[in-house]
């Protein structure tokens, strides 16, 4: 059983961002190879965090060294090769990981994509969540490839469009 938790801070603008949470993880674990995630009987949580890009910003210098906000950050609590046993454990909980999602980089990415920002919040989750399942892009373009491709078949069954199609407007 999928579990998601949300921590909603300031400047995130009201919404329904605990369903928008919910409804990305779900459809990023049931677009991967670890789909069977969602069947298990133990309760998988993922932790989501809106918060500022302060915020972000700091763990991305304590973490990654980089010293700037970025629009998602992901902490996976599971190592690769045992997540396909996540769904064979019948009774507990697994922390799967947490996603922290950066208010103005969201926004101001969200505008330059056309896009809304409760569109481009659930790519972001969705993305987050792939990285806590051990999709990663940096690895190769055929990875990052790969993982695109799961994206926006996730993001497709929550009808939203393919947030890597090229506009021209």
């Amino acid at each position: 059983m999928i579990h998601v938790e949300t921590a909603i801070e300031r400047p995130w603008p009201g919404g329904n961002w605990d369903a928008l949470a919910d409804r990305a993880v779900r459809a990023a674990i049931g677009a991967s190879i670890y789909r069977g995630i969602a069947l298990a009987r133990a309760i998988v949580e993922t932790s989501v965090r809106y918060t500022s890009d302060e915020e972000v910003q700091a763990l991305n210098l304590s973490y990654r060294q980089k010293d700037k906000p970025t629009n998602v950050l992901s902490f996976p609590m599971v190592e690769a090769d045992l997540l396909e046993a996540i769904n064979t454990v019948d009774e507990g909980e697994t922390l799967l990981g947490d996603i922290v999602l950066a208010h103005g980089v969201c926004e101001r990415e969200a505008r330059e994509k056309h896009a809304s920002i409760e569109d481009h919040a659930t790519h972001l989750i969705v993305h987050g969540a792939l990285h806590l399942l051990g999709y990663d892009h940096e690895q190769g373009e055929a990875e990052a490839e790969a993982m695109e491709e799961i994206e926006r078949i996730a993001l497709a069954t929550l009808g939203i469009d393919d947030p890597y199609a090229v506009r021209e407007d």
